[in-house]
């Protein structure tokens, strides 16, 4: 069920909210871990028993390695790699094998042979609660929390609605004091998460769903239809709409969160404000970068052990980034992409070179660079990638096409240029932890206007049909 449907706005939300509201402190996890529950199999169906068994099995596991770190490290070793392994075996199986499968038939077939294809429904969210069971385990394992004892408190925190199907990534040790909390302020919360829901809401809604249709139909243009004007502004479309999109589905999560007395970390700081890449992933998907920095890269060794394996590391990091994305060519290109940009940027020192004069030189460049990693991430194939990408760069005089010009309506291009426009905003502007900690009358008037104006005008818009699935829920 997406956040962004008149089920979860005007039925699912309100209802739980109420029994939020209505019933005491102690039942809290209990009413997330149950409507949490019904959540997913809205949405996911059947898959609902693989999170309902993969909750179980982590949550004995997370007791066994608490137990057996008492008996040595040995033994906790043991149950940590079983447990690891087995949640990346489910995650293999249900997002990979049908590639994989598909790779090794595609070899097969040059010596004549043939091998059966495995093909599986991806469950919903599978990488973000898969990422949460790994961290529960590893945490526990290496002593940062104990393991909980309460299978609900355990349900509420893999299978918390707010962020299951799409993040942020929040790691156990983050959220571990939380889960036990038996105070809470009711109208606080409410307060504070609201505005940050509907902000989330008007980000989705109003701007990612409106430019949505120009990317779809530039990338939809056959090969011979697509020119240098129209390449260029699907790239620019597809750019605003998958960081309106995503950091949309965030504000909505740490603002439902914050409704229900959990406080989630931020998932994004104006990432389009970078001025390297090596900032862009200090600003991007930041739940992802850290869990990523804390559980693989840090055990790699980091950067502690000299420049080459610095770089190895930094490449197997976003070598597994881009294949987590997807089980296709064009995730793991992407991942590459970006994992040898930074390599080259700690390679010749440009991450930490600084001068207020070339601060927009460098935000224009790294832009740039960020929008040609995008076309591989929103192609079917490489092939198609690679010739969009010469589209752009080899300019051929073309008009837009009567796919491009059926879509670019008046108010898809206000939207366009309002989101586009935001990349111009300092680096250091955050309009969403200003709605949810400023002080004075600026973040109380736009918080007004979000909740009493904005936010009603989306859901309405959402009551009509004119809303589409968050892009992330397919990751």
């Amino acid at each position: 069920m997406s956040f962004a449907t008149p089920l979860f706005l005007w039925y699912f939300l309100p209802t739980v909210l109420v029994a939020y509201w209505v019933l005491p402190t102690r039942f809290r996890n209990l009413t997330l871990a149950t409507t949490s529950l019904v959540f997913y199999a809205l949405g996911g169906r059947a898959h609902v028993w693989l999170l309902i068994a993969m909750i179980t099995a982590n949550f004995l596991a997370g007791l066994a390695i608490g137990r057996t770190r008492r008996r040595g490290a040995r033994v906790a070793n043991l149950a940590l790699g079983a447990a690891v392994g087995a949640n990346l075996a489910v995650l293999g199986l249900w997002k990979y094998a049908g590639f994989a499968s598909g790779q090794v038939d595609g070899i097969a077939q040059r010596f004549g042979w043939h091998v059966p294809g495995i093909s599986l429904a991806l469950p919903l969210g599978i990488s973000f609660f898969t990422f949460h069971c790994i961290s529960y385990v590893v945490d526990i394992h290496r002593g940062t929390r104990p393991a909980l004892s309460n299978p609900i408190d355990f349900t509420a925190y893999i299978a918390q609605f707010p962020q299951l199907v799409a993040g942020p990534i929040i790691r156990y040790h983050e959220i571990a004091e939380q889960l036990g909390e038996t105070g809470r302020d009711r109208l606080g919360d409410f307060a504070a998460g609201m505005p940050r829901f509907a902000l989330g809401l008007s980000k989705k809604v109003l701007i990612a769903d409106s430019v949505a249709p120009i990317a779809d139909a530039a990338f939809g243009l056959p090969s011979p239809g697509l020119g240098w004007a129209a390449a260029w502004l699907g790239i620019v479309a597809y750019t605003v709409q998958i960081y309106f999109d995503f950091s949309g589905y965030s504000d909505m999560a740490i603002g439902l969160g914050r409704m229900f007395g959990f406080q989630f970390p931020e998932n994004f700081n104006r990432p389009y404000s970078a001025e390297s890449m090596t900032d862009f992933w200090r600003r991007w998907h930041l739940s992802l970068s850290s869990w990523f920095r804390d559980y693989l890269y840090i055990p790699l060794g980091g950067n502690r052990a000299g420049p080459m394996r610095t770089y190895r590391n930094l490449g197997v990091v976003f070598l597994l980034t881009g294949l987590w994305h997807g089980a296709n060519w064009t995730f793991l290109i992407w991942g590459m992409y970006h994992g040898g940009l930074l390599i080259l940027e700690r390679r010749t020192g440009l991450a930490v070179v600084k001068h207020q004069r070339l601060v927009m030189v460098r935000r224009t460049m790294t832009m740039l660079i960020v929008m040609v990693g995008w076309v591989p991430f929103r192609s079917d194939d490489l092939n198609t990638a690679w010739h969009y990408i010469e589209v752009m760069f080899i300019p051929r005089v073309q008009a837009l096409g009567p796919e491009l010009d059926a879509v670019l309506t008046h108010g898809h291009q206000f939207w366009l240029v309002i989101g586009s426009l935001s990349v111009l905003l300092p680096g250091t502007f955050n309009l969403g932890r200003l709605i949810e900690q400023g002080r004075g009358w600026g973040p109380l008037v736009i918080r007004f206007a979000l909740v009493a104006v904005i936010a009603p005008y989306a859901a309405a818009l959402v009551a009509s049909g004119t809303f589409s699935p968050f892009l992330y829920f397919k990751f």
